[in-house]
């Protein structure tokens, strides 16, 4: 297989745009190392190599064994990367953004910290669901209120469309083999979403714990921003999975997600909505200073080696 050719190291102006990035790659029973400024996975069936710096967030499940060179290239190119349990629906872990301004958390800070704020922001993210609502006549127990009601319209629709039986959303935490298709599916999805809104979260400079409509949780804000997308991308994807069949659910849901957001430019949507929120409308693009490590060329990276993500065995 021919190897990813030697280079010297990027700078953050050269990687590639979070927005641009391919949202995850998920592996499995398999030794994670780097071969010069290539992610590499090693198991039974050979190597695969990866560009790190094209990655949004990586997904390592079940038997991996990861080192300590691969983890510094992945942090050099601020990709996240997420330790997950066994059918990849647990969250352990993170690295760093490389923008090296403070303007986007501060700017969360501040609203975070006001009370009205606060609420203008978690009305701003109801109005991204539900544009034809006025917002500014419920309380924040209101708005709750008609998201659960679109998000159960939703399962009911997804299941008509589908034809996958539904019935009711169950999920026991450490009980994902008794859950029933869509409900594993859901799960996967939700887990995926999360991962891609850290990444988004921690690379624009934000925290992920100070959250608007969530609270009192370390990932607050990523739930959030996860869920602007769940009923328009998540759900309907884990029904396509469940539609599928029983077997292999978790691994076709992530597929099928992976592609959809790749397909749609969920990456570039989310980077704007959550410029948006923080920081008012016209304020998607941001300046220079905040720009440092989310812009540049992929195409340098993509010379070091014609490998694209799509190779991995998922």
């Amino acid at each position: 297989m021919t190897t990813v050719g030697r280079r010297r190291t990027l700078s953050p102006r050269e990687l590639t745009r979070m927005k641009d990035r391919v949202s995850f790659v998920y592996l499995e029973r398999c030794v994670v190392h780097r071969e010069d400024n290539a992610i590499t996975a090693e198991d039974g069936d050979g190597t695969r190599y990866i560009p790190g710096a094209t990655i949004g967030t990586l997904l390592l499940g079940p038997g991996t064994t990861v080192t300590q060179a691969a983890m510094k290239v992945l942090g050099e190119c601020g990709a996240s990367v997420v330790w997950v349990g066994e059918h990849g629906v647990r969250f352990y872990a993170a690295g760093r953004g490389l923008t090296s301004s403070s303007r986007m958390v501060e700017a969360q800070a501040t609203a975070w910290a006001n009370r009205q704020r606060r609420l203008d922001v978690a009305r701003t993210m109801y109005k991204l669901r539900f544009p034809d609502l006025d917002v500014e006549r419920f309380s924040r127990q209101q708005l709750l209120g008609k998201e659960s009601a679109r998000v159960k319209a939703s399962y009911r629709d997804e299941s008509e469309r589908t034809g996958v039986p539904w019935h009711g959303r169950k999920y026991i935490p450490g009980q994902h083999d008794m859950s029933d298709a869509p409900n594993k599916g859901i799960t996967s999805a939700a887990q995926c979403l999360y991962g891609v809104a850290h990444t988004v979260t921690v690379a624009l400079g934000c925290s992920p714990g100070l959250g608007f409509v969530h609270s009192g949780h370390d990932r607050g804000f990523v739930m959030d921003i996860a869920d602007l997308y769940k009923v328009e991308i998540g759900i309907p994807v884990a029904f396509d999975a469940a539609a599928q069949g029983d077997e292999d659910v978790d691994g076709v849901t992530r597929r099928l997600l992976r592609d959809r957001i790749n397909t749609e430019g969920l990456l570039e949507r989310c980077v704007g909505d959550v410029r948006k929120l923080l920081l008012g409308e016209g304020a998607e693009e941001g300046t220079e200073e905040d720009k440092v490590g989310l812009v540049g060329d992929g195409d340098q990276l993509l010379e070091a080696g014609r490998h694209h993500p799509d190779e991995v065995v998922w």
